[in-house]
């Protein structure tokens, strides 16, 4: 997999003058079935999320209050979105690395994921990581 397969994705917004609502729906606005959710809240001032990389699991990060860096890194290029829009969420495909950072005072990271979680199919060392796409 290489950054170029990573996007942002405009999600559906309504707006009413009872507020906005934003939704999501497998193979359609994501391209993956849903199998999982998680969302990540209350991280303190210097915390970097992530750090590994999934080998089979994609994924759309969602900042759904406050905002947050995301840094992705393909082996050979690196690259940074700022997520600060809860109708805006980010496609990263298997075999990406992705390290979560910079997180605002109530920041809430959405995770939606098409894998159940198995820490055996995660790469948490970037030296195994850059053996695996680069060598």
């Amino acid at each position: 997999m290489s950054l170029s397969e990573c996007r942002m994705i405009n999600l559906p917004k309504i707006t009413t003058s009872k507020g906005n609502l934003t939704f999501v729906e497998e193979n359609s606005h994501i391209p993956f079935e849903i199998k999982r959710t998680y969302y990540c809240y209350d991280i303190p001032k210097g915390i970097t999320k992530g750090g590994h990389a999934h080998k089979n699991l994609h994924q759309l990060i969602i900042a759904i209050s406050g905002s947050f860096d995301v840094l992705l890194d393909d082996g050979v290029k690196r690259t940074s979105f700022h997520l600060d829009k809860p109708n805006l969420g980010l496609y990263v495909p298997p075999m990406i690395w992705h390290e979560l950072n910079n997180f605002t005072l109530g920041a809430i990271c959405l995770v939606i994921v098409s894998e159940l979680y198995n820490k055996e199919v995660t790469v948490s060392s970037y030296q195994t990581y850059r053996k695996m796409v680069v060598d």
